[in-house]
């Protein structure tokens, strides 16, 4: 076994390092008892639902008789874990299996990589990662069941992607990792520097893996991560707006949901309110978000209710703009409202290039005096394609300033995440 602080570096120097060691996360002062250590391990072996596990915390009694917590990964500070790997873990199950590299986080094997010899096809790896939940997964004290992401590459191409049944995978769901630009990482030694690097792979298996409603996870893709952080640090840096150019069909509501689902867990942000233009979206939009996280948010049926949301504890808000703009517009509803008004306020909007030219976007600007406001469009207006109506012509950046980040058509092709065009020319 190797402690780690460069994967890249590593991958080559562990041929003969093995086994799997659990690391003791309790805190400092606490027991170390040898029965608290023995009532973990029993605990993650008999676990049916291992990532869910992963993410919360082991209670188990103290010498005084105190109930005390372990964390198995620090997700609040994730650089702080503990980092190994080894290689060659030879594991019988119902045939042989040796997996070529495991990365280890606080002893638990979270990611595992499959390497083919270059000039192999990189399905051959996928394929073998399959044979391994079918076969040794199971087997010992199953632990290997706690892997989160599975690294495949033949050196020349490196992709990865969530673990998951072997009936729930496809080699279709296996991504590319990118930099800010979209420019596609396939190299090993490359890949290895940037997502491999033990800061960066900890944030994405504690910030960036949706386990949704069906016991699936899913792993965000690098523009819906980038996406993600850089409204995320905005709103930790700064008071400005922004948008975010995402190509119709990218994923964008996955996207939405995990940048409100990061934003309602950080300091000073009083509320993260998305919203969309059309009831028959509000409807679509609370039944995905639901189906990421069941019971993160609770549906507004009417301007009532939406108001109460905005006074009571909920802190993350679905609604049309037709409702909000009635609640900070109607007068039985302003006194309530009243008290939001300097609360730090996050608002998204769906698709922020359909509703956001008129009237509403103005007075919700101005009603909520210290919010911050957000926009994802697959379109955005621009100087030479906008309208004029009664404010004049407006674009996207003259409403929510600066792009913070583009993933276009072009790249969403390239990237093989939307359908390709069929274009016919006919000669009249």
């Amino acid at each position: 076994m190797l402690t780690i602080t460069n994967f890249n570096n590593d991958l080559d120097t562990t041929k003969e390092k093995k086994g799997i060691v659990i690391t003791s996360r309790v805190h400092p002062g606490e027991t170390q008892a040898s029965y608290v250590m023995e009532s973990i391990i029993d605990f993650l072996t008999g676990a049916t639902l291992e990532a869910k596990i992963l993410r919360d915390k082991i209670s188990y009694t103290k010498d005084d008789g105190t109930i005390g917590y372990v964390e198995l990964i620090n997700q609040l500070h994730w650089c702080k874990n503990q980092y190994q790997v080894t290689n060659q873990i030879a594991m019988e199950g119902t045939y042989s299996n040796r997996y070529d590299v495991t990365i280890l986080i606080n002893g638990l094997p979270l990611v595992q990589i499959e390497l083919k010899r270059r000039g192999l096809e990189l399905k051959e790896a996928f394929n073998q990662t399959n044979r391994y939940e079918r076969h040794s997964y199971n087997s010992g004290n199953g632990l290997f069941q706690y892997i989160q992401l599975f690294v495949i590459s033949n050196g020349v191409n490196t992709k990865y992607y969530a673990n998951n049944p072997v009936k729930a995978r496809s080699f279709k769901q296996t991504f590319y990792w990118a930099d800010e630009k979209n420019n596609i990482i396939t190299q090993l030694s490359d890949f290895a520097n940037i997502f491999l690097e033990p800061c960066h792979v900890s944030k994405m298996i504690t910030k960036y893996i949706v386990l949704n409603t069906s016991n699936i996870l899913m792993a965000l893709r690098p523009y819906q991560y980038y996406a993600t952080e850089a409204i995320v640090e905005r709103v930790k840096t700064t008071n400005k707006n922004g948008y975010i150019w995402h190509t119709t069909g990218s994923g964008k509501t996955l996207t939405s949901f995990k940048t409100s689902q990061i934003l309602t867990n950080t300091d000073g942000v009083h509320k993260v309110v998305f919203v969309v233009d059309r009831k028959d979206l509000d409807y679509q939009t609370i039944k995905e978000f639901s189906s990421f996280s069941n019971g993160s948010i609770d549906a507004t049926n009417d301007t009532r209710t939406l108001v109460k949301q905005f006074t009571d504890d909920t802190k993350l808000i679905v609604t049309t703009i037709q409702k909000l703009n009635t609640a900070i517009y109607k007068q039985k509803y302003l006194a309530k409202m009243e008290k939001l008004k300097s609360e730090k306020i996050v608002f998204i909007f769906d698709e922020c290039h359909r509703s956001q030219f008129g009237d509403t976007h103005n007075r919700i600007k101005s009603y909520f005096e210290n919010a911050q406001m957000f926009g994802f469009t697959g379109t955005p207006i621009f100087a030479d394609n906008s309208v004029k109506n009664a404010l004049g012509k407006r674009t996207t950046k003259d409403l929510f300033e600066e792009c913070l980040h583009k993933y276009v058509i072009t790249d969403a092709i390239r990237d093989r995440n939307v359908l390709k065009f069929s274009i016919e020319y006919i000669r009249t």
